[in-house]
């Protein structure tokens, strides 16, 4: 396939000349190579992906002016009542007893509002201080009585915050804090509401990984709050609900853990039928009033979240919250941060009214990267891989059924301008000038423009840029293959199965395997059929892959959608290693690993392990001699306690910590000898 890397410096300024832009501006930086990869395809983009919250105690909920400005950022979906407000709401007499409730804010004036909008709506029953029948009545009311439609309903909100692990913002009238007893619950919001309308969908409050409280066991709690509600309430549910304020704006990383750990976690404990079970993240913000909440740096990380959390098969990502109300005032990259969460501005004033907001209404920076967002990735798009050399450039792509494709850059750089050269993998673009839309810092809008090549940009500091291609030839390839799915998985092969193809003009020839690495992919083999067993593979490595359908004619299709499996530790070894996490407390954990040695005697052992993730640290350890390397880790045998004949068992123990998704450790060695699990 013909590749358009412009890698020379001169390159890109002959590029540049071609956009009209001063050849001196690329000379502010090294240029950044940006690879897309339409042969490394993610998630589809959801119908729901671009959503946020309303308020209760927003006077301004209802009118026509916020539901039209919604609907012009791309707003999919509107939450309700309002956080923690929702466990305290009861929606028959529109109360919150302990809170305000504004004027116009009830219920139908929200689904007025959400129709105005061309959203769907996501409703939060009150749990904290409701009833399973409350929840039910408000079911029938709005999709029996009303004819409303309301899909999407959570019980409750944060419960985890009611003071069972020690800090309570949440109301919670139970005398029983428990997960066992939120589960239980669930079950019977869950059988009550359905019962009314079996169309509905339910979703059920679990703590987000690596983020407080989550892992932490509490006194007299069969497991962590998404093991016990899982377990207990797993096949009664639809979707889970996770929350993310990372407070800070370089977290994005952490998503594909993140989420990769949540469906973990969903298939292990939710029971038969557990693929089914969607994620929604129903409040997320930067959580960073110190580094810029309402001006162009939160912007451009709620862009970079919101891009990746959707390419990773979140069905909807929802700011917190339309508007929020003046905070901490502050000066950031020449522009006041008013401290506030909300999309639009309030126009409140500080307490001693020596700093107002803007004009009600006045959208804040992370309201244009929304709308950005949702020009860049449409709903029945699909996400692709794409990447950039540079750190403080983050590069996202996605594939349109017209066989389009837009490349959302971000430049999160405070004084550097970017060359960007776009080199294509499995997609060539047609010739000429490309549609760019771009969001700068301080702009009021987006422009958009038709100027340029499809090969390079110049990307200015603090700014988000859509670049969208048109294809040299119009699609013609046959269909995508259907979900693969891994069977069999060993410690170094695996089985992956697919629905087949449909055929285009001509017959499928034949099917390609492809992994990912990043935005790079490796073909791992192909096949005339729909399954394909993968060699050669490492153990206890996650694997995320693709599958493309060729023709007769050499036309591709689309990629299938992604599939990740993690191989296993071997089925036989001369020795074993079972790691245990005793206790965490959802910065770190206590570790203790058993080490069985099924080979010959040993005077003097090494274990060996690896860190998966650089947040990954060891604290200490004990039973032996601990160092770390980089994330690479050694446990010696202490002297005079080496010896081990075949068949004994020792146990070893250390503190490991990190701050980030804590993907464990899977593959040890023991005397270079990689072990099982036992």
């Amino acid at each position: 396939m013909p590749r358009t890397l412009l890698r020379a410096a001169s390159a890109i300024v002959l590029t540049l000349a071609a956009l009209n832009i001063p050849a001196a501006h690329a000379q502010d930086a090294a240029p950044v190579e940006v690879t897309v990869n339409t042969r490394a395809a993610l998630a589809a983009v959801p119908e729901t992906g671009i959503g946020t919250n309303h308020a209760i105690w927003d006077t301004h909920l209802g009118s026509d002016q916020t539901a039209d400005l919604l609907k012009e950022a791309g707003v999919k979906l509107l939450r309700y009542p309002g956080g923690s407000y929702s466990d305290i709401y009861h929606w028959a007499d529109h109360t919150a007893p302990g809170g305000y409730v504004a004027p116009n804010t009830d219920f139908d004036t929200y689904m007025a509002g959400v129709r105005r909008t061309g959203a769907k709506a996501m409703v939060t029953a009150n749990y904290g201080t409701g009833t399973a029948e409350e929840a039910a009545a408000w079911v029938r009311y709005a999709n029996v009585t009303k004819g409303y439609g309301v899909k999407y309903w959570e019980i409750g909100n944060e419960n985890y915050g009611n003071g069972h692990y020690g800090a309570a913002w949440e109301a919670d009238d139970h005398p029983d804090k428990s997960p066992a007893e939120y589960a239980r619950h669930v079950v019977a919001y869950a059988d009550a509401m359905k019962a009314v309308d079996p169309t509905i969908k339910i979703g059920a409050v679990l703590t987000t990984p690596a983020n407080w409280p989550d892992a932490i066991v509490a006194e007299g709690d069969a497991g962590s709050w998404n093991q016990v509600v899982l377990s207990a309430a797993g096949s009664k549910i639809d979707f889970v609900v996770l929350h993310w304020y990372p407070g800070a704006l370089d977290r994005t990383g952490h998503v594909p853990d993140m989420v990769q750990l949540a469906r973990e976690q969903i298939a292990r404990y939710a029971g038969p039928g557990a693929e089914r079970i969607g994620i929604a993240m129903t409040e997320f913000n930067t959580g960073s009033s110190s580094n810029g909440t309402n001006t162009q740096p939160g912007a451009l990380a709620a862009a970079d979240a919101y891009a990746t959390l959707l390419a990773n098969g979140v069905f909807t990502v929802d700011w917190w919250n339309v508007r929020n109300g003046i905070g901490a005032v502050t000066e950031v990259e020449g522009h006041t941060d008013y401290g506030d969460f909300g999309l639009l501005s309030s126009a409140a004033c500080t307490s001693d009214g020596s700093v107002c907001e803007p004009a009600l209404n006045t959208p804040f920076a992370p309201y244009y990267a929304l709308q950005m967002v949702s020009r860049f990735a449409r709903p029945g798009d699909q996400f692709v891989r794409a990447a950039a050399d540079q750190p403080a450039v983050s590069a996202h792509a996605a594939r349109r059924p017209n066989g389009e494709l837009a490349v959302m850059l971000i430049n999160t750089s405070r004084d550097t301008s970017y060359a960007a050269a776009l080199d294509y993998e499995g997609y060539t673009p047609a010739a000429g000038a490309a549609t760019v839309l771009t969001h700068t810092n301080g702009a009021t809008a987006i422009t958009t423009e038709t100027a340029g090549t499809p090969a390079g940009r110049l990307l200015p500091p603090l700014s988000l840029t859509t670049i969208v291609l048109r294809p040299a030839a119009p699609p013609s390839g046959p269909g995508a293959p259907g979900q693969p799915t891994a069977t069999t998985v060993t410690d170094t092969t695996a089985t992956i199965t697919w629905p087949r193809a449909t055929p285009g003009a001509r017959p499928v020839a034949k099917y390609e395997i492809h992994r990912q690495h990043g935005a790079v992919t490796e073909q791992l083999g192909e096949t005339g059929g729909t399954s394909f067993t993968a060699a050669n593979l490492r153990p206890g490595t996650r694997y995320t892959v693709n599958v493309i359908a060729r023709d007769s004619g050499g036309g591709l299709s689309w990629s299938s959608p992604p599939l990740t499996f993690t191989t296993k530790a071997p089925a036989t070894s001369s020795c074993t290693a079972k790691l245990t996490v005793q206790s965490d407390w959802a910065s770190g954990y206590v570790g203790s690993i058993e080490i069985t040695n099924t080979g010959a005697p040993v005077n003097g052992w090494t274990l060996n392990f690896a860190w998966p993730r650089a947040w990954q640290s060891l604290g200490s350890g004990w039973s032996a001699t601990w160092t770390q390397n980089g994330q690479d880790v050694k446990a010696v045998s202490e002297p005079g306690s080496g010896a081990l004949g075949t068949g004994a068992t020792t146990t070893i123990g250390f503190v490991g910590n990190y701050t980030g998704p804590n993907v464990l450790p899977s593959v040890f060695t023991f005397n270079g000898r990689v072990c099982g699990t036992g």
